[in-house]
Formats: structure tokens, sequence, C-alpha cells
């Protein structure tokens, strides 16, 4: 049997709002979680991911009644993630309704916490997030960066990828730092690169800004596709990307406002 694509809208948080920029400067308000979240559920939403965009860089917990509040009006897949570093955020998050939890900064401060989070509660409770720049200081062409973009680190974005994959991430959640916020498209070789190494799901995110952007990502080895500032400023719904995905030959779940066809 086919797995369908998902369609993931993405929650950016920072002081208790939903915030955008552009490859994570120039933030601006973008509204409520809870209320974006109850609409992106009922629009057709496969799965939701929350991130606490500055909890890293203000070295805090995850604002966790945020979270309580957004997982008691939707009831489809929650992934939060920002300021996660111990097996013990992991279980206050799913306490307050999270269902998978990610993690980045955490991981890279000290990788063996991606075991000890898979060996708890499962690899399927565990999404590894990447910010991924372009570097020609890597072999791949690629760095892992922290703090929102702000800091690269010494770690090549494929092999880090494949390291996690290793010590038990179920799940690979890899944002491209040049293309997040522009609308331009998704890194479709970053994209490929990180399906050739991986055996676990892929969402790709960073760049969507047309619906044909979408198909592109899928074709190259996405298994879901994440997207934040065309859904939260309305220039499309959830069942408009379905409905662009199911065209260009995915297999998507139907939900509402996708229009007639398969």
């Amino acid at each position: 049997m086919t797995v369908a694509t998902r369609v993931i809208p993405c929650l950016d948080v920072a002081g208790g709002r939903v915030v955008k920029g552009v490859n994570f400067l120039n933030l601006r308000d973008a509204g409520d979680p809870v209320e974006l979240a109850a609409k992106y559920a009922d629009q057709g939403a496969d799965e939701l991911t929350f991130l606490d965009v500055t909890a890293t860089v203000d070295d805090r917990s995850t604002t966790y009644d945020v979270v309580q509040r957004t997982a008691e009006q939707v009831f489809i897949p929650l992934t939060v993630g920002g300021g996660v570093r111990e097996v013990d955020d992991v279980a206050r998050l799913l306490a307050v309704g999270a269902d998978k939890v990610g993690i980045n900064s955490g991981a890279i401060a000290r990788p063996e916490v991606i075991g000890e989070i898979a060996d708890r509660f499962g690899a399927q409770v565990l999404v590894l997030s990447l910010d991924v720049k372009r570097s020609d200081r890597m072999p791949s062409g690629f760095v892992v960066t922290t703090h929102g973009g702000k800091r690269e680190t010494d770690l090549d974005a494929l092999e880090w990828c494949r390291e996690a994959v290793e010590r038990g991430a179920g799940e690979l959640l890899v944002n491209s730092m040049d293309a997040d916020g522009t609308q331009d498209g998704f890194d479709l070789e970053l994209t490929r690169a990180v399906r050739e190494l991986s055996h676990v799901p892929v969402i790709a995110s960073g760049g969507a800004g047309e619906l044909d952007h979408f198909a592109p990502a899928v074709e190259a080895g996405a298994d879901a596709v994440l997207a934040a500032s065309v859904f939260h400023y309305g220039k499309f719904t959830i069942g408009q990307v379905k409905r662009a995905l199911a065209d260009a030959g995915c297999t998507v779940r139907r939900t509402p406002g996708m229009g007639e066809g398969s």
C-alpha cells in the first residue's frame, strides 16, 4: 500500500505568538497558535509542527501551556520542538499533549540523548530537526546550524543525518535555511541527498511559495512537506496543496477543500 504524502503546517512560536520571517530574520506576527492550529486541522492538515524558535536562544524550555492548549484543540499528530535537551523534556511534552518531539541543538550538544529518547519512548516519537545551510566547508556542501541559523556548527549535514538515524531518530525534518521564507521553492538537491542516506521518513521544509513547489519535493524523496507563511497569510489552503499534489500523481489523504477528482 502506498503511504500518503503528509502536508504539515509549521507554527514557529515566539512569546506565545506564531511568527514568520525570511531566513529566520525580521520575524513578524502571524497569529495565535491555538487558533491557527484549529484552522489547519479543520482544513485537513495531516499533522502540525510547533517549534518554539527562541527557546534555545533564550536558554529555556518550550512554552508548555501553549502546547497544552494547542493539543486540547486539535486531534491530529502534534510534533513539538524547541529547547529539548533531555529525556525528561520529552516526557513533559508528551504529558501535555505532544505526539512527537523535535530535537535540534540539544542533540548536537549531546548526541547520546537521541538514543536515550528512542530507548525510552520509541524511535517513532523522535524527530531530528535540522537547520541546514549550504557551505563549501563541508564535503557534502551542507552544514548544520543552530540558534535559528545564527551559528554554524562543524557538522556536515548529511553525516549528521546518518549518525542521528543510526542513534535512533525516527524522522528527519530538514529545513533549508537558504530557502526558508523565500517562497522560491524547496531545496531539492538537499532533499534528494538526505533521502538517499535515510531509511526513516524525511520532511522537506523551507521555501514553499507556489502550489507547484510541493510535488517536486515529493519526487525528490520527501515523505512529507512542511510550510508556514503560505498558510499563515492565506496564500493557499491545505486542501489546495493536496489537490496540487494529487494532480501531480502523489497519494494524499483526502480532506475538505480538495475539490473533485482522485
